[in-house]
């Protein structure tokens, strides 16, 4: 989706300063108009938000160590690959390093096997608790959020679970995004080098997605504010991020039900081998207890668990991401329906705990001017910061879907020329990223002298 010039100058005309708001212990002071939400900057969770550290760091994640082909020795979990790719950079120290290993989603590419993996999607409902401990009530209606079943089938029918056509070939979004940014990798077949990606052979990661058992969250009053529409309906939440982690994670070990994640991981609804979605309706989150710091549209990690003598006293991760739906047109850049989905998804196949280091890189908005600077293989942030081009827009079975544009892998190794398919630094508008960014960075992004 590209922005005119004129929106978004328009954009940073209507952008004010953090508004304060006044503690009230009334449910109508938690109300804010829907045009409030056109004045912030929608975005996913990065390494530095408190909710990342829930989860997985009950366990000790530490860093990729090692490039073996097989995956993450000592790990049960999502069938798993590791390599390392080699240029100058720095790491989160600042000494130089050269080698930099990562591992991601499924087989080695040159293994020429098809891997299938099971996507549970958890739909949340989620309950605004009033002063009295009770779903509160605005304008004779409950503030409650949940997933329709016609709104968990429309995810299931988008282009992250359905075969799409880019110009990388036919298939998964992620399974496309894989191929294309390995495409020199990979054994093509002669419907590949015609560009018609839609055959068995060859290298696929599919998902195979099931719906589960719907879970419950209620989040307490003072922790939570809500969006009305100009009817005065109530279409929107927004929880502050480090309560919401707290009530979607389990806290203990062993895992006990009292939350969605552990509910679903006691009932078997999610497994080990599994990227499960914990799939919410348009609730969003807020950092340091600031409205104004809204909205974090979703996050990918996984939940750690300790091993026992039934699968060899291997540490278990639950890979799993949340994710929001978005009604279309809340926002102002076109972040709509399964965006933050997708988002998570992609990020998951390239980085699934969350471990792969890279050079620094910084990616700049060349309108607005800001930006983000980072040194990991989180391939939608590169992308969700730039106004011009976010998102993709998918017609699929009667509708159209907007995916994120995500960096490709060649874009984080500093590839000259890219190595993916038709040299791209994108997937799947190979236009949104043409150039490398700045290399050889110090943190900070600052020029090495």
């Amino acid at each position: 989706m590209r922005r005119s010039l004129t929106e978004i100058l328009l954009f940073v005309a209507i952008v004010t300063p953090g508004i304060a708001f006044a503690q009230s212990s009334s449910v109508e002071s938690k109300k804010l108009p829907t045009s409030f939400l056109k004045k912030v900057v929608p975005r996913t969770a990065r390494a530095g938000d408190s909710i990342a550290a829930f989860g997985r760091t009950k366990g000790n994640a530490g860093t990729a160590k090692n490039a073996a082909t097989s995956g993450l020795p000592g790990v049960d979990s999502v069938q798993n690959w590791s390599d390392q790719f080699v240029t100058p950079g720095f790491d989160s120290n600042g000494s130089p390093q050269s080698v930099w290993p990562y591992t991601m989603v499924g087989t080695l590419p040159e293994s020429g096997e098809n891997t299938n993996i099971q996507a549970p999607i958890v739909p949340v409902s989620l309950d605004l608790l009033g002063p009295d401990g009770k779903v509160a009530v605005y304008n004779g209606q409950p503030l409650t959020f949940s997933d329709s079943p016609g709104l968990v089938k429309t995810l299931v029918n988008s282009p992250i679970f359905q075969p799409y056509t880019y110009s990388a070939g036919t298939g998964q979004f992620n399974d496309q995004l894989m191929r294309a940014q390995f495409w020199d990798r990979i054994h093509h077949s002669e419907q590949d080098q015609s560009g018609d990606d839609n055959s068995e052979e060859g290298w696929h990661i599919l998902l195979r997605p099931s719906v589960k058992t719907t879970r419950r969250m209620q989040i307490p009053f003072g922790f939570w504010f809500f969006f009305v529409d100009p009817n005065g309906n109530p279409v929107a939440a927004a929880i502050d991020e480090n309560t919401f982690g707290n009530l979607l994670f389990p806290t203990t070990i062993p895992v006990d039900n009292t939350t969605p994640i552990g509910a679903a991981e006691i009932a078997g609804d999610i497994t080990t081998r599994d990227i499960s979605t914990f799939f919410f309706n348009n609730v969003y989150l807020y950092s340091n207890g600031d409205i104004t710091q809204c909205c974090i549209l979703g996050y990918h990690t996984y939940d750690f668990e300790p091993g026992d003598k039934n699968n060899g006293n291997r540490e278990r991760r639950y890979v799993l991401n949340y994710s929001s739906w978005i009604t279309n047109g809340l926002f102002f850049f076109g972040f709509e329906d399964i965006t933050a989905t997708s988002h998570e998804m992609s990020e998951t196949f390239d980085n699934p705990f969350g471990i792969n280091a890279t050079p620094w890189w910084e990616s700049v908005d060349p309108f607005l001017g800001s930006g983000l600077c980072q040194n990991n293989l989180e391939n939608g942030d590169v992308i969700e910061v730039l106004t011009a081009n976010p998102v993709y827009a998918s017609a699929l079975q009667g509708r159209t879907y907007h995916p994120q544009n995500v960096a490709l892998f060649s874009w984080f190794a500093f590839q000259s020329p890219s190595h993916a398919r038709h040299g791209a630094y994108s997937f799947p508008d190979e236009t949104t990223l043409t150039s490398l960014s700045p290399n050889n960075l110090l943190p900070g992004c600052k020029p090495a002298p």
